[in-house]
This record gives structure tokens, sequence and C-alpha cells, in this order.
């Protein structure tokens, strides 16, 4: 309860409040710091002092450039201590338009008021979900921010944590990157600077160089004097620091390392610093916290190396700590640290973690995955882990998986007996594309042909949900997978799944995916065409229902000249597989444009592998032994496809030579 000499209360009420005498201002005043020292630690108290109001008053203060300095000081603290609450605390400061008053006040003279709202932004910023984006709004702010970071010992932690919380995206990456923020910062990295100055530092840089070129580039050339920043942050993952500050440099070096696409002396070395030191924060005797980044940023590292792949598998027993995660119990949560996250769910952290670090470490090596499917119960863990209800689990899981299914072995084996199909077609109903994404890429590999489980996947709808991802055209990705799982499913198919392939996907959908500008999603649908025509009473059922289409897409293809060798090779030889068809060869020939096209091949291509597929399509469309195939001679050469076989068959390249040769004997 509070005593003053008159009543007085923060309860803001509309009207002018600022016509006050000196002895109003006073009771003012101490009103504030009485307030100050009474939510001092308590939750309870803060929640009342929120919802009786004050917080615009205090505001409406902070603005009022007539009040005295030290009432808008002091309203700017107890807005800080009012911030150090819980999360629904700050999300009513941010409601109540606490943030830009506190940024507006960072141009106050007045050092001590400047700090105190600093304190007050470090606390929003570091919280959940910051509100990033009223840093980005006013232009000045980044730049006033660099300006006075190294006025005080508080601007420097302060204003680093807030940059460090408000880099979330590369547009913000450049703003920075523009502004001078490596070189601002830099400095702060230095020997003899404070702990807690040095870790928001590294945070920030960590943030500045995920999955930015630029910004990791210009990390690697920026130095401090004669020391290089790269060596600077390499100093802070030494053993001899805090293991906290082992990991921050760690993720920090990780990111540059990934960035920086140029062959340089330093990336082995480094990246093997950094390996060691992540595997060491995978163990036991870390904070959870640790273990957690720790795993994450190892698979993050190793994603796309398989040497360091290797290394990581048989370094320090990483398998063997990394399956711990999954037997994880709350006993195991180890300091203070922890203590204050009781609300943070560590088993499904955990096991998300050690899911992504599988996932990469059995990216590329049969041996490595061997060894993995080894960990006692770790399939029915990732099974259960695709049905769990977090989407970063199953994610996780599911990335685990797909690396599993890399292995033919494992496909027919292991992955047959634990039903993994079954999750994976339920994951395709998901409503997230990131779940859907790595599901569908998972399920282009189970559907291989020598898989056990494919028949049982299009029994339960596969072909109707990879078709649904074909239609995504504002997703590339997930339509890439959803032709690549069709190509798969057609290889060596019966013609009864051919034809439910054919008969959901369309001839208009299949126009659509042959006018397609992405090199992969059009290399993949020819890779469809060429698997749905094998087998020549297939090849003429597919026609009769695709037909126009199919010829119309081969005809644009070969017809555009910015499509590359590999895309009109392919497109060739769906031409080829076309002509293979008893019924279809003559379809083919009565298709003008896609005749004009293939003779223009054969007469100027100098490229060897359209020269190989032209004259396996002509040598099909002559091939044959009914009543037509003189007819069909007789029209080739009208078209005058014979003096280029001819041409042809005096190729140097041997190969050439005797195809053209073998299509020549057809005209005797």
């Amino acid at each position: 309860m509070m005593e003053t000499d008159e009543p007085v209360d923060l309860v803001h009420r509309p009207g002018p409040v600022f016509v006050m005498l000196g002895k109003e201002q006073d009771q003012w005043l101490r009103a504030t710091l009485q307030l100050k020292h009474l939510v001092i630690g308590s939750n309870r108290q803060k929640e009342g002092a929120i919802e009786s109001g004050a917080v615009p008053r205090l505001l409406e203060w902070m603005m009022e450039d007539a009040l005295p300095q030290e009432l808008r000081t002091e309203s700017a603290i107890l807005l800080g201590s009012l911030a150090f609450g819980t999360e629904r605390h700050i999300q009513q400061l941010v409601h109540d338009g606490a943030v830009p008053i506190l940024l507006r006040g960072l141009s106050n003279p007045n050092l001590h008021y400047v700090e105190a709202c600093l304190r007050c932004l470090r606390t929003i910023f570091t919280a959940a979900n910051p509100p990033v984006n009223f840093i980005y709004q006013d232009p000045s702010i980044i730049p006033h921010l660099l300006s006075i970071i190294h006025q005080t010992l508080c601007t420097k932690e302060t204003i680093a944590s807030i940059l460090a919380n408000s880099c979330t995206c590369p547009e913000h990456q450049n703003i920075l990157l523009n502004l001078g923020a490596i070189p601002a910062l830099a400095p702060l990295l230095a020997k003899g600077t404070m702990y807690k100055i040095q870790m928001p530092i590294l945070k920030f840089f960590a943030a500045l160089c995920y999955q930015n070129i630029d910004a990791c580039i210009d990390v690697v050339k920026a130095s401090v004097g004669e020391e290089g920043v790269l060596g600077m942050i390499r100093k802070l993952q030494s053993r001899d620091k805090t293991s906290e500050m082992q990991m921050a440099a760690a993720k920090c070096l990780a990111y540059v390392y990934r960035g920086n696409t140029e062959k340089s002396p330093w990336k082995r070395e480094v990246a093997h610093e950094v390996l060691h030191t992540l595997v060491r924060m995978c163990k036991k005797d870390r904070t959870l916290e640790e273990n957690v980044e720790g795993a994450e940023t190892l698979a993050y590292l190793i994603q796309q190396d398989p040497e360091l792949q290797y290394t990581a598998s048989i370094c320090d027993h990483s398998i063997k700590a990394l399956s711990d995660y999954l037997s994880y119990t709350e006993i195991q949560q180890l300091d203070a640290r922890q203590a204050q996250k009781k609300h943070v769910n560590w088993d499904n952290l955990l096991k998300a973690a050690a899911f992504q670090a599988f996932a990469a470490i059995s990216a590329n090596d049969e041996e490595i995955r061997k060894k993995i499917i080894g960990i006692e119960n770790l399939l029915e863990c990732v099974v259960k882990g695709m049905e769990c209800s977090d989407q970063k689990v199953q994610v996780a899981a599911c990335r685990c998986l797909h690396s599993l299914s890399r292995s033919v072995q494992q496909i027919r084996t292991n992955l047959r007996d634990h039903k993994a199909w079954e999750q994976l077609i339920k994951l395709m109903e998901s409503p997230a594309e990131e779940v859907l994404k790595i599901a569908s890429a998972t399920i282009c590999n189970m559907l291989l042909d020598f898989s056990p489980s494919k028949e049982i996947m299009v029994e339960h709808g596969a072909v109707r949900m990879l078709v649904n991802l074909c239609h995504k055209q504002d997703n590339p990705a997930l339509r890439l997978n959803g032709v690549w799982g069709l190509m798969n499913m057609a290889f060596n198919a019966d013609q009864r799944i051919k034809m439910q392939i054919v008969d959901l996907l369309g001839s208009d959908l299949l126009y659509s995916l042959l006018s397609e500008h992405n090199h992969d999603i059009l290399m993949r649908t020819l890779g469809l065409m060429r698997n749905l025509l094998t087998k020549k009473h297939h090849i003429d059922n597919i026609m009769a229902a695709y037909g126009a289409n199919a010829l119309q897409g081969v005809s644009f293809i070969l017809g555009e000249p910015s499509h590359t060798t590999e895309i009109r090779e392919q497109a060739l030889c769906v031409l080829a597989n076309i002509s293979d068809g008893p019924a279809s060869k003559t379809t083919v020939l009565d298709h003008a444009e896609v005749m004009k096209q293939l003779i223009n091949i054969l007469k100027t291509s100098e490229e060897e592998k359209l020269q190989v597929a032209s004259i396996y399509a002509v040598k099909n469309l002559l091939s044959g032994d009914d009543e037509d195939t003189v007819v069909r001679m007789r029209r080739l050469r009208d078209f005058g496809v014979q003096p280029h076989l001819q041409r042809l068959a005096q190729s140097p390249v041997p190969h050439i030579q005797e195809r053209a040769k073998s299509a020549l004997r057809h005209f005797t």
C-alpha cells in the first residue's frame, strides 16, 4: 500500500494532466518511486499496477518535455520493472504503445534517461516474439543506436541485445550491413570487454550471418586494428571460456562457414574446431539449452558436407550422446537457467534436435545409417515423433526418416517393418507447408520401384496426394515433390497405376507442367512422361488420354531455344517413347510442328545427346512389322530424313555413327 502526504494514484484518465504546480509534480514523483519499489520482484504487484492503468499515465509523462527530467526518468525505470514481469505484461506494454515512446526517448540529451529507456527496450526485445517492426519503421533509429552504442557499459550491453533480437530476416540483415553494423559492433568482441557485452555481440553476429552470404563475407574480411573479426570469435570459442560463450561463438562460426562458398584455407580448420565444440555441447554435463542448441547447430554445420558428417559420426561418442536425448526425464534439468523456463517442453525440444542431427549425420553414408538405425527404439521414436502435435518434432522426425529412406536396404527392411508409410500418408494431410515439403520428399523415396511400401501407399491415396501438390503453382518445392513422386511411382508400374496417374493428373495439368520455367520441375515432368510411356500397349492407351497436349508440350520444349540441352534431350526421349506405340507412330507423323522440330534437330544440331535422341525417335517411327511400316518409311523419306541420317552415319563419334546406320537400314 502506498502512503503519501495526499491521496495520489497513477490511473490514466483522459484530459490534460501536465498543468501541475511544483507540489503536484513532487507528489507524482513520490508515487512513482513508491510504486517502483512495490513492484520489484512481485509479478502480482506488476499485474495490479498494469490493470490499474498506470502504463498509459507513465507514457504520457515520458512524452511531455515540459515535465521534470527526474519524473520522466523514473517513469521509464518503472516501465522497465513492469516489463520484467511475465510475457503477458510485456505484451500489454507493447499494446499500450510503449515501444515508439521508448525509442523516441533515446534522442534525449539526458544519458540516465536514455539508459532507462534502453533497459526497458532490451527486456521487451529479448522476450518471445519481439516487436521488431518498430526498429525498422523509422530509418533514423538504427543509425542512432549505432552512434550511441559506445557511450557506456549499459548502452553497449542493451543495444547489442536489442539488435541481436531485431535481426530476424534477410531484409533486416541487409539493412544492418549497409548501415555499418559490423565495424560498429566488432570492437566489442575484443579482449578485455565485459562478458555481459560480448555475449549479446556474439548473438548479434550469429543472427547477422545466418544464411546471408554477404554478411559472412564481410565478417571474414572485417578487422579491428590488426586483428581479424573471425579470429576474435574463434578465441571466444576456446575451452577456457564459459560453456555458454563457447556455444555462442561456435554458432556464429558455423553460420560463417556455411555462408562462405569460396574455398579458403581457414574453412576446414574452423569447421573441425566448431564441430568438436558442438559435440561437447551435446553431452550430459551441459545445460539442456546447450544440448538443444548444440545438436541443432551441428546439424546445420554438417548438412551439406559428407566429410564433416563422417567426422561427426565418429567424434567423441556423439551418436550415443544424441541418442540419450530420446529418453529425457525432467530430473535432468541442470541449473537455474532451466528452472526459470518451466514452461519449455524440453522433451520435445531434445527429440527434435536429436532427429535433426541424425538426419544430417546420416544424409550420405550407408554405414552411418546402419549405425543410427541400430540405436535402440530409434525408429519407434521417429514414427512417434511424426505423430507428435508439436510441428517442430514432426518436421525433424520426418527429416530423419528422409535421410534413412535413402537406403535401399532400410526401405526394404526396417522402414517396412515399422510401417513408416502410415504416418507419412497422415502428414500429407497437414495444412503446414513445411510438414508437406519434407513428408512428400520422403514419400518420393518410399515410392521407388524396390520399395515394398509402394503398392500399399498407392492404395491409400498417394496418387491423389501427389497430384494435389502438382497444382501448387505458388510453391515450386511442393510442386517438384509432387511430380517427382509421380515419376517414381510410374517407373515399371502396371497399367492400372499408370492410368490412375493419367486420370487424376489430367491433360491440362500435364500441359501446365510441360510449360514450366522451373528447370527441376520440367525435368521431373519429362521423367514422369518417359516412365508412363513404356510398353507398347501402355503407350497407345496413355496417348489416347493425353494425345495432343503431350505432343504440344514436347513441340513447345523442342522449339524453345532457351531450354538447356538436358531439357531438350529429355523431350526427344519422350517423343521416342511415344513413337514406340503402334498407333502412336502415326499420331507423331501427323503432328506437323513436332516433325518440323525433330527434322530441324537432325539437320542442325551439333550436340551429341540431341543427335542420339533424335535418331532414336526416328528409328522408333520406322520400326514395326505391321502393314503401315512401308507407309511410314515413305513419309519420313518425303520429310527428307534420310539425307540427315546419312550425314550422321559419317559422324566421327562411333555410337552416333552406329545408331544412324541402324536407322538407315529401315529404308532398305
